[in-house]
């Protein structure tokens, strides 16, 4: 991603939370490329410009998108998990299955415009799925980026020391490397 001047720097390793927070603005960056491009295209052949941020959108998340879900499942959802209620185990188990359904989704999106890239066209009934998935993913993003921000990592803050989010930050470098 391009770097904006005036722009918050990225959060370091010692702040996962904000970590986090940065990856969702990302998410919400690359996503909205793939919706744009579906919502412009129509029946052309993808230009020079559309297919490089398409690929670049569809790489991000084969590799940031998946090791975010990673960081959530593996590093942050555990501990909290431990020290929540029931209400919030709920709660957890439903972002889980917003990765599951989200999963489901790149996978027919990155379907579709590979194919849109191999082949130049995309025919009617393809382009409408990807304006469905797409649609689809934007919505399921919504909720739940508001969901973990406003709710889970505030929480996170509150229920987890130092030496939990410091444990997590661990963890998430060791993802990186």
């Amino acid at each position: 991603m391009a770097i904006q001047i005036g722009a918050k720097p990225d959060s370091g390793f010692d702040d996962p939370i904000g970590m986090l927070k940065d990856c969702h603005r990302r998410i919400e960056h690359f996503l909205n490329i793939l919706c744009t491009v579906a919502e412009r295209v129509g029946d052309r052949s993808l230009t020079e410009e559309e297919h490089s941020a398409v690929k670049a959108a569809l790489q991000y998340f084969h590799t940031g998108g998946e090791r975010h879900t990673l960081d959530e499942e593996e590093s942050l959802f555990p501990r909290l998990a431990s020290a929540a209620g029931e209400d919030d185990r709920r709660m957890m188990e439903r972002l889980e299955g917003d990765h599951a359904h989200a999963s489901e989704l790149h996978a027919s999106v990155d379907w579709l415009y590979t194919s849109w890239i191999t082949d130049g066209v995309l025919e009617r009934a393809d382009q409408e799925r990807l304006l469905s998935r797409t649609a689809s993913l934007r919505q399921l993003y919504k909720d739940h980026i508001e969901m973990e921000e406003n709710v889970v990592f505030p929480r996170a803050v509150e229920m987890l020391d130092g030496d939990a989010l410091a444990a997590i930050g661990n963890e998430f470098s060791a993802r990186r490397r």
